[in-house]
């Protein structure tokens, strides 16, 4: 008997061209499935995705609030998507890859492609707050969860928040290339706009592995000082060094901090995906994945790349970053298809964060990036925007940018 996986042929029509298969229907997953394509018609395109049902990550901290309902992260369907855009949604879980002969292998069976994008996202990396035992790393991701991977997460945060009794919330913000460089800011936000609203005698303590707020610092600073006085509790450059869960401490190289609930955030790393097919740069502290930083493809074999949050550029892992790039990436696909090439450009992150439930008002960022062909380096472009006043249009703007992420991935 063959076994599903190792010789098996997934259930899937036979590829009326060049077989194109997109592995995380995430948001860059998502777009390149679309787009490439809009971009190559010819392409026979398969978006492979473990999950059944989608749930962004983006915008759930304004669940947390109250500011929108569960259907708003969650009423989305891949196979609509599929059929919208012409692509295959396939519901399976990779188990592996031979690049050699071109198969993805996954529980569904193998599927033979031409080009294989992997769109994976990030895992959480828990030794970064000194967890290197699977009783106590497992033990936080169930009381303790980071909320920033799987969306069963978020209904547990919510839940949390809106059954605290009152005393010290406990988020943190990691080093390193984090998802979502001010979600930990506005998520404190939330929470403590949920606090205040209820009248909660509660305290949010936000502890930053930074020297500082890692972006739109001004706006976050703001609304710390001018809205949350008496709720939020900043303590920046701590680093988490070991968690006690049975006694809810947390110790730092000086302190050690007792809380009654919180959801705690352990930095992340490339998923682990990528290290299980071969696709992992050793070398990356966040091993993150080896791909040529202009093109994605895994160094050695142009048929293989690798976008999102799983790549080791220096951009934030967010999900227009991811959305734009994912453009670019199927640019690339649909030229080298046809034997062409493209230049590079840079991705854009239109970011918005909430900080303030009632009223709505919010803070923006609109940043792209400029390549240093010398040093083979990138950072922020000199066109980046920061507007960090506040106000309702802002708050507006953040609820119209999901519904826009949304009509373009899914519509």
């Amino acid at each position: 008997m063959r076994m599903l996986g190792t010789g098996a042929k997934a259930k899937l029509p036979k590829a009326k061209g060049p077989r194109l298969v997109v592995v995380g229907g995430g948001s860059s997953g998502l777009t390149i499935a679309k787009y490439a394509k809009k971009e190559y018609p010819n392409f026979d395109v398969v978006l492979v995705e473990k999950r059944d049902m989608y749930s962004s990550c983006f915008s759930s901290n304004l669940w947390y609030a109250g500011v929108i309902n569960l259907e708003f992260l969650a009423d989305h369907s891949f196979l609509d998507a599929a059929k919208n855009n012409k692509y295959t949604f396939f519901n399976a879980t990779v188990t592996g890859l031979d690049r050699t002969s071109r198969k993805l292998l996954t529980t569904e069976g193998e599927i033979d492609y031409d080009y294989l994008v992997l769109a994976p996202g990030i895992s959480y990396d828990y030794s970064r707050i000194g967890v290197k035992d699977a009783e106590t790393e497992t033990a936080l991701r169930m009381t303790y969860p980071g909320g920033y991977v799987n969306p069963t997460e978020h209904v547990t945060i919510k839940q949390k928040v809106q059954g605290f009794e009152g005393g010290v919330f406990l988020l943190n913000t990691p080093g390193g290339n984090y998802r979502c460089l001010p979600a930990p800011y506005e998520r404190a936000c939330m929470i403590a706009s949920y606090f205040k609203k209820s009248k909660i005698k509660a305290k949010v303590l936000l502890i930053d592995h930074n020297p500082d707020i890692t972006i739109k610092a001004k706006g976050f600073h703001a609304a710390f000082s001018e809205l949350y006085k008496d709720y939020i509790e900043y303590k920046p450059s701590m680093e988490i060094k070991s968690v006690d869960v049975e006694k809810r401490t947390i110790k730092t190289e000086f302190d050690s901090i007792t809380f009654d609930d919180g959801a705690i955030y352990p930095g992340v790393r490339g998923s682990t995906l990528l290290e299980k097919l071969g696709v992992m740069d050793a070398k990356n502290p966040q091993r993150e994945a080896l791909i040529d930083t202009l093109k994605y493809n895994v160094i050695g074999d142009d048929r293989v790349y690798v976008t999102g949050d799983s790549r080791p550029h220096p951009y934030s892992k967010s999900a227009n970053t991811a959305n734009t790039e994912a453009k670019y990436v199927a640019k690339v696909l649909a030229a080298r298809a046809q034997g062409k090439d493209i230049e590079w450009y840079s991705p854009e992150t239109i970011c918005y964060s909430l900080v303030n439930a009632s009223p709505l008002e919010g803070i923006s960022v609109d940043a792209t990036y400029s390549y240093d062909a010398k040093t083979k380096s990138f950072a922020f472009s000199k066109d980046t925007k920061m507007f960090e006043d506040r106000d309702a249009s802002k708050g507006r703007g953040t609820l119209s940018w999901a519904k826009g992420m949304y009509r373009d991935m899914f519509s």
